[in-house]
């Protein structure tokens, strides 16, 4: 009857799909960089620069590149080569690129013994408005106005590791706010025009060329009830695209990075109340199992509707609700004497 019962919600977890806020970034410990040939000593060189980049992504900020524990990594890169592929890309589409995929479980090791924080592949989806100022006028940057503009942001969001997307700029986008509107970067318009799309992270930028040769422009950043906004004077395009990825996943990973040492101790109570079916028990023990920072999830006490699970994690109660707040599902409950443990109500 065990047995039964464990290939029942292995075969559940399978096929069920959970409405989180948030997105499983695939390829998090995969990069593409430039390489000028195919040689041994190539690739070598390509290895160590791409996993300098899964490491940012992985981490979510460049501060990990200067760090001596890391050092040594960036020279084995090579031997953790999982996959690698060569391929044609750029402008013109004849530069010669290499795609390597990392061990994750190496890469991972390597920065937790390093006392760096790792980012959670849950991460938070954004949606993206930029508007460009020049001899056309305004407009919004889309597939359509700017197709290689367009393609750049969603590039350099992908290689900080950031799920982005861009409006459809259909009717409805059409009638919900004008690049006039945008260009006033008002968080209230924004978030208004963004409601459709259901997300809570929202980058609008604005950017102008000049007569020089340079961009003059502006990030906003509305995440919950905060709003980060950063000025720049930049020689290119791609300049301002890069800060505007970097000024997200920045933010980002000083919410939902966090310090991974090895579970112990007795864990974290988690208490969950709303848990009418199997589906809902099935649906939560999955998600909390694809958190990296989870290392098992132990069922105390099914009564009623009411769940109680025992996680095995390393990291503190505070950053494990910061996490929880990626699944929508999961909602927030104060309870008198919780204690240290942590509660929610499902919405099933």
């Amino acid at each position: 009857m065990a047995k039964n019962y464990r290939v029942w919600l292995v075969g559940l977890l399978l096929t069920l799909t959970i409405p989180v806020k948030a997105e499983i970034v695939r390829d998090l410990y995969s990069a593409s960089v430039p390489v000028p040939d195919q040689s041994a000593a190539s690739l070598t060189s390509a290895a160590r620069e791409a996993l300098k980049e899964v490491l940012v992504k992985v981490t979510g900020t460049t501060a990990v590149l200067g760090s001596a524990a890391i050092a040594p990594a960036l020279d084995e890169a090579r031997a953790h080569v999982q996959q690698y592929a060569y391929s044609r890309a750029g402008p013109s589409g004849d530069e010669l690129q290499a795609r390597f995929k990392f061990d994750a479980d190496w890469v991972n090791s390597r920065v937790i013994e390093a006392g760096i924080p790792l980012w959670t592949a849950n991460r938070p989806s954004v949606l993206l408005w930029l508007v460009m100022e020049d001899a056309r006028g305004r407009y919004f940057v889309n597939n359509d106005t700017a197709p290689g503009q367009a393609a750049q942001l969603v590039e350099a969001f992908n290689r900080r590791g950031v799920p982005v997307q861009l409006p459809l700029y259909d009717l409805s986008d059409t009638a919900a706010i004008s690049p006039d509107e945008a260009w006033r970067l008002d968080g209230s318009v924004l978030r208004a025009a963004s409601s459709r799309y259901g997300v809570q992270h929202i980058v609008s930028g604005r950017l102008a060329a000049l007569a020089s040769g340079q961009f003059v422009g502006d990030w906003s950043y509305l995440a919950a009830n905060e709003r980060v906004d950063r000025a720049l004077t930049v020689p290119t395009f791609t300049d301002f695209v890069r800060a505007g990825a970097t000024l997200v996943a920045d933010d980002m990973a000083g919410r939902y990075a966090v310090a991974a040492p090895e579970a112990s101790g007795h864990g974290v109570m988690v208490r969950v109340s709303g848990v009418r079916a199997y589906a809902d028990y099935a649906a939560i023990v999955g998600w909390l199992q694809s958190l990296e920072m989870v290392a098992a999830v132990t069922a105390e006490r099914i009564a009623g509707e009411h769940l109680e699970l025992r996680l095995q994690t390393g990291v503190s109660v505070v950053q494990l609700a910061r996490l929880f707040e990626l699944n929508q599902r999961l909602q927030p409950v104060a309870e008198a004497n919780a204690g240290p443990a942590l509660s929610y109500r499902w919405q099933s």
